[in-house]
Formats: structure tokens, C-alpha cells, sequence
């Protein structure tokens, strides 16, 4: 069953998105998050949550913080809103499911998804990362895995051979700075989009 998500308990960030609600009675969750360019509804999250469901996982597609203040436009200095957007999520989640839970995101979503996790470690069973966007485009030296090394949950990276924000051979070194289980998985082709 698919349907409209909305959680806004006074105090808390708001959580909105859409719920793909497995029949599965043991059924685990996954909060997706989407990337800078897009929201809850791009045809990667779609499809993405209707194959974890079909499998049994209930799956929350959550807009985070920057886009529901905003139907358009990169994030601007939410960093730590999205992150709570997406604490939020996952807590609101597991009060839907019976089993465990886990966080995933697309490019800038994965990324709050794993700042959040390295600070708090124990919110997930395990991290789902989308083309992690190592770097900006052509600019290798401004790296984003300062937070690597405080990742304690373990970690599923998905990466594009041709991905501009980051090379297999640049991924694989990064993914050894976590101290936690991870796996690297490249396909071909450029996964940042979407």
C-alpha cells in the first residue's frame, strides 16, 4: 500500500513524504532521502522503495527540511536542519514497523544520511548510500569524508563508474577511512542524476 506521509508533532521537524507500506508482518523500515536537485518523488526513490517493498521493507520517501521549506533550489546552510529531518524520519518510521530500520539517501541525502549516523550510531541498523557525492564536480580536492572515520554503522555504497562527483578508484580509497562494515558496489554509468 502506498500513501501520503505527514508527521508534525509540536517540537519536532516535520516529516513528510509518501509511505510504501510492506504486508510483510515482520516488516523492516528504510527512510530514503533524496538528492540536492530533486525530492521524494524522483523516479530513483520510486522505484527504489517499490522494490524494497515488494521485498518486504517498509519504505518512508521523506522530502528533507530544505525542500519542504522550498520547492526548489540546492540547499543553502540546512545542514544540520536536513540531518534532524532525517533523525525525525527514522524515529516516526519505527513507529511503523515491527523490525529493524535502516537510512539511505541519494547524493546529498546520503551524505546528511551518514553526517547524521556518524554522530549517532545507534539510530540504524545499517546505511544504504546512492552516489555519495565525494567531492564537487572537477574539484577532487574538496573532499567530504571528514566524517568517515566516526562511521560506526555499517555502509552499502552504490557508485557510478562515470559519476562526476567521484571516481571508483576515489570511492574505494574513501570507504577504507569507515570503521565499519562496508561494501562498494560500482555499476556502470553515472548514478548522480535522478
Amino acid at each position: 500500500m502506498i500513501e501520503p506521509f505527514l508527521d508534525e508533532s509540536p517540537g519536532e521537524p516535520s516529516v513528510r513524504g509518501v509511505l510504501h507500506r510492506s504486508e510483510a508482518k515482520s516488516a523492516k523500515g528504510l527512510v530514503l532521502a533524496h538528492g540536492a536537485g530533486t525530492n521524494c518523488n524522483s523516479p530513483l526513490l520510486i522505484g527504489l522503495a517499490e522494490s524494497f517493498c515488494a521485498a518486504g521493507v517498509t519504505v518512508l520517501r521523506c522530502d528533507l527540511p530544505f525542500r519542504q521549506a522550498r520547492p526548489h533550489g540546492p540547499p543553502l546552510g540546512t545542514a544540520e536542519k536536513d540531518q534532524a529531518g532525517l533523525r525525525r524520519a527514522v524515529e516516526v518510521l519505527g513507529d511503523q514497523v515491527n523490525g529493524r530500520t535502516f537510512l539511505g539517501g541519494h547524493s546529498y541525502g546520503g551524505r546528511m544520511a551518514s553526517m547524521l549516523l556518524a554522530q549517532k550510531p545507534s539510530l540504524t541498523e545499517g546505511l544504504l548510500l546512492l552516489s555519495y557525492p565525494l567531492h564537487p564536480p572537477r574539484k577532487p580536492v574538496q573532499i567530504r569524508t571528514a566524517h568517515f572515520p566516526r562511521l560506526r554503522t555499517p555502509a552499502l555504497f552504490i557508485h557510478g563508474r562515470r559519476d562526476p562527483f567521484g571516481s571508483s578508484e576515489e570511492m574505494e580509497s574513501a570507504v577504507t577511512l569507515i570503521p565499519a562494515s562496508t561494501k562498494l558496489v560500482i555499476v556502470e554509468g553515472d548514478t548522480s542524476c535522478s
